[in-house]
């Protein structure tokens, strides 16, 4: 394949013009339509966690797969990489300085403890299991911080291999999936009270619809613990990404072009001033609102074009590795939010 023109667009055989983004957009709107018609049809099905489901079927649809593969690619790569950046910038925007200070520090303790706890060990795991590329820390980030964001996040600052990103993605789907049917079965047994539980869920589940689904089996006051609880794991987003800046400096590692990657990511920049825009109070609610609906599409596109990049032949070949780092590292961040939770409360 040979480059053209100032812009650099692909041209293909015979010297036509390669495909744009265009059809790959297209397919990843679909998918996201579709996503949320199943989520209204079974409001139990996080929107997020079915446009990851669809990316890969779409990829293994025998009359759609090709698509996938050829003149699709270049659009669904760019809702995987760009999209999902401009989503982690508006996750900003759910979350404020007075509602992290409103719980107190032994709860700022307890999700600092859950979250070095889960990266350090989901981490370690995954190296001993050797995973390859950088599917133990996208794997260690996406369970330890807020699931596909914090993937997409890292692999964007660490320049990461788009299958280990996809790869990395589909486990943490997988297993916030499965918490959403397990923790509320946990609730009665456990001897939890309903705010504890919403702790435990917002310290323990992955992504913030998988949370949503899962506490709000026990009401609306066990919803609003752990969504609070989540977004302080969310808030730690930002300097999980400096330090992966920092790792990469010390490696020598390079950005694309061959620059050094700025300690801080243009990306994570507007993520905290989107915080610190939320924590005015300047903007009304009408505002955050839309903005959160343009937040959840963003990040669904870009979760269907991280979904279209699994091959599951490939999978397969370390699939009993991921699988046992996917459940190992789910029991770590349940086990080490619920003793967290239980010390604090």
């Amino acid at each position: 394949m040979a480059l053209v023109g100032p812009r650099l667009r692909p041209v293909a055989a015979g010297g036509r013009v390669g495909p744009g983004p265009l059809p790959g957009l297209a397919l990843a709107a679909a998918g996201v339509a579709a996503a949320r018609l199943a989520h209204l049809a079974v409001p139990a099905v996080p929107m997020l966690t079915a446009t990851v489901v669809l990316g890969v079927a779409a990829a293994h649809v025998p009359w759609l797969r090709d698509r996938v593969r050829g003149g699709c690619r270049p659009g669904l790569t760019l809702a995987a990489k760009r999209l999902m950046r401009v989503g982690v910038v508006l996750l900003g925007l759910r979350l404020s300085l007075g509602d992290v200070l409103g719980v107190g520090w032994s709860t700022v303790a307890m999700v600092l403890g859950v979250v070095a706890a889960t990266f350090g060990g989901t981490w370690w795991l995954g190296r001993r299991l050797g995973l390859p590329g950088d599917q133990p820390v996208l794997v260690a980030a996406g369970y330890a911080i807020c699931g596909a964001s914090a993937i997409g996040a890292v692999g964007a600052v660490r320049d990461s291999d788009e299958d280990d990103a996809a790869t990395s993605v589909a486990l943490v789907t997988l297993c916030g999936t499965l918490a959403i049917a397990v923790l509320p079965l946990l609730h009665g047994p456990l001897g939890l009270s309903d705010a504890q539980f919403g702790r435990w869920v917002g310290a323990g589940v992955h992504d913030v619809g998988q949370v949503v689904a899962a506490a709000q089996t026990a009401g609306s006051g066990a919803l609003g613990e752990a969504v609070l609880v989540k977004l302080m794991r969310v808030a730690l987003l930002a300097p999980l990404v400096a330090a992966m800046v920092v790792a990469a400096r010390r490696r020598g590692r390079a950005a694309p072009g061959g620059r050094r990657p700025p300690l801080v990511p243009l990306f994570v920049a507007g993520f905290l001033a989107m915080v610190a825009l939320r924590t005015t109070g300047w903007l009304p609610e009408p505002v955050l609102g839309a903005a959160g609906t343009a937040q959840e599409l963003l990040l669904a596109a870009a979760l269907f074009g991280l979904g279209s990049a699994v091959h599951l032949p490939t999978l397969s070949r370390t699939g009993a590795r991921v699988a046992v780092l996917g459940l190992t590292a789910w029991v770590l961040v349940a086990a080490a939010s619920y003793a967290g939770v239980v010390l604090t409360t």
